[in-house]
């Protein structure tokens, strides 16, 4: 007879736990989307395509599911469901807007569904600070660079500033004046950036950059001219749809996961259909962390992260174990039902 099992209780963790679980601990974070790719990268995980729902009648507002599967300690399968509404933003909310299903791995039950938008912004955040750490070598800049001013910029420079780096300038650039000069106005607030510049121009901002994080909401390339790059910069290429395939075929690049970022027209993809293969790829953050690859100093070094679902699954079981580590989990009565299987 086969050991009996029971249904897990479901609990519901808002986003104000969510936030309090995660707040101030950038480095037990970073520490745990870096053992996610080290799990990923040694095959202790299942991380199958993303899906994208699309609109006819909405072409630029889409929502995608994620699911994932993470071995190790973790130890637990899930989905995040996101959606990204760009419209929001003109309407004073943030564009995206997620929930993380966490499954049990024995019974397949979910057992927890947790507000995610920002453990998909602290997981982004996160990955852009552990690639800025490894990728940076000894050289250790001082300058940053922001395209793109909104909320993943902010956790991005949260994190960088959370795991130790220390800015003497810090660019803004953003094709809204406003959210440019918000931006600027947060980073003044915070106080751990430096000098605080706000450039009337994307090449302004690159060349006077150490480290460039693109994180935009572009669907196409608007970054074309490899001289921009001369200067040899660090690029977080967050939001992967910025570079020109040229500049790509012209830098060092490492990606999260091959197969996922050549795909869905993202900047690595472009480059594969005009080269007709992926000898432009150096390898995965895996690689770099396992020591089996080497980034030169002297050249432009391109991180290109289509975002992993083992990294929310990695975050958000960090967040519930938090959570009920505090004894503050809030289960939902009787949400499984029908427990018998005849009555």
């Amino acid at each position: 007879m086969s050991q009996r099992r029971e249904a897990p209780s479901f609990a519901v963790i808002p986003g104000a736990q969510v936030h309090e679980a995660l707040h101030g601990r950038e480095n037990q974070v970073t520490e745990a989307v870096e053992a996610a790719y080290r799990l990923h990268g040694a095959g202790d995980s299942v991380n199958p395509p993303s899906y994208f729902l699309k609109f006819p009648d909405r072409p630029a507002d889409r929502i995608i599911a994620l699911p994932a599967s993470l071995g190790g300690e973790v130890g637990v399968d899930g989905l995040k469901w996101i959606s990204s509404v760009p419209g929001n933003v003109e309407a004073g909310i943030p564009r995206a807007s997620a929930v993380l299903i966490l499954n049990d791995r024995l019974t397949g039950y979910p057992f927890a569904c947790l507000e995610s938008s920002i453990i998909s912004a602290t997981r982004t955040a996160a990955s852009a600070a552990l690639a800025a750490d490894r990728l940076s070598g000894a050289r250790r800049p001082t300058r940053v660079g922001f395209v793109g001013t909104g909320l993943i910029a902010r956790f991005i420079h949260s994190y960088l500033v959370g795991t130790g780096w220390k800015f003497e300038e810090t660019g803004v650039f953003d094709l809204s004046g406003e959210h440019a000069a918000d931006f600027r106005s947060y980073l003044e607030r915070d106080g751990r950036t430096g000098r605080t510049t706000v450039h009337d121009s994307a090449e302004s901002l690159i060349r006077s950059s150490d480290i460039v994080v693109f994180a935009t909401v572009a669907g196409t390339p608007h970054i074309t001219d490899t001289t921009w790059f001369g200067h040899h910069p660090l690029v977080l290429h967050v939001s992967l749809r910025d570079l020109a395939p040229e500049i790509l075929l012209d830098a060092v690049n490492i990606v999260d996961d091959v197969e996922h970022c050549l795909k869905a027209e993202t900047s690595p993809h472009l480059a594969e259909q005009l080269t007709g293969n992926r000898d432009f790829l150096d390898g995965t953050l895996a690689d770099v962390l396992e020591g089996r690859l080497d980034v030169p100093e002297d050249r432009t070094v391109i991180f290109s992260p289509f975002g992993l679902g083992v990294l929310d699954l990695a975050v958000g079981k960090y967040v519930y174990d938090e959570v009920t580590r505090k004894g503050s989990l809030a289960t939902v009565d009787n949400f499984f039902h029908e427990l018998r299987r005849y009555g």
